[in-house]
């Protein structure tokens, strides 16, 4: 799998992509994840300006068509891609769903949103996917695009040593995880739930089933709507 990401600020995202399962999914060959500077396509040679005040009176700057044209122009030259999303928060909500069907694709292209957003042309047009990660508003899309790479990744066969651990994860069965626990068995009192201890993997599984049902019900009883 290739994830190419857009960005006007790619020092945000050499921290992010280079450590963990990312950097060991990486360096396995299972997916390459390539960082472009969108300034590098900007037709501004001495300021390589990427953004220009918006039409009307609202606030704030605009990501300007032509450079990102130039830079999505020049990928798909080299490639075909699955998709080609742009962060948003009016866009469609990241789930783990969602995360496990990008995981299954050859190629995408992330476009990290900035400043007052993007000129309503780049999503009319070169768009296939809008992404949100939440209902709030950060400086822009860098973080959105790696929390995205990251959900993605992990589940590709291979990224992770236990792959029964990532299909296990909160969100997978639409459900949150169940409780966890480790040594000692006994903390200041506090004991590990005797089923857990028992070694019988068939009780231990509905055990966990059932937690993972009441949990989810305490805390995010809408994810049970379609049980």
């Amino acid at each position: 799998m290739r994830i190419d990401i857009i960005t006007v600020l790619p020092e945000m995202l050499q921290g992010p992509l280079t450590c963990s399962i990312l950097k060991r999914a990486q360096d396995k060959g299972l997916v390459k994840i390539a960082v472009h500077n969108l300034r590098d396509y900007s037709t501004d040679l001495r300021h390589r300006r990427v953004d220009d005040y918006a039409f009307g009176f609202g606030a704030g700057m605009v990501m300007q068509c032509e450079p990102i044209f130039r830079c999505i122009e020049t990928l798909k030259g080299e490639r075909e891609y699955d998709e080609v999303i742009f962060t948003a928060p009016d866009g469609e909500r990241f789930t783990q769903p969602m995360a496990n069907r990008l995981s299954m694709m050859e190629n995408i292209i992330i476009l990290c949103g900035h400043y007052k957003g993007v000129d309503q042309r780049v999503r009319d047009t070169l768009i296939t996917k809008e992404i949100s990660i939440g209902d709030y508003v950060l400086t822009g899309g860098e973080m959105p695009a790696a929390i995205i790479a990251d959900a993605i990744v992990r589940v590709i066969p291979g990224a992770i040593g236990d792959e029964q651990s990532a299909l296990s994860d909160s969100f997978q069965d639409n459900l949150l995880s169940p409780p966890v626990y480790t040594r000692p068995a006994d903390f200041r009192g506090m004991k590990v739930p005797e089923i857990l201890l028992s070694g019988n993997e068939r009780k231990i599984a509905e055990w966990e089933h059932e937690a993972a049902i009441e949990h989810t019900r305490a805390l995010r009883p809408e994810l049970l709507d379609g049980e």
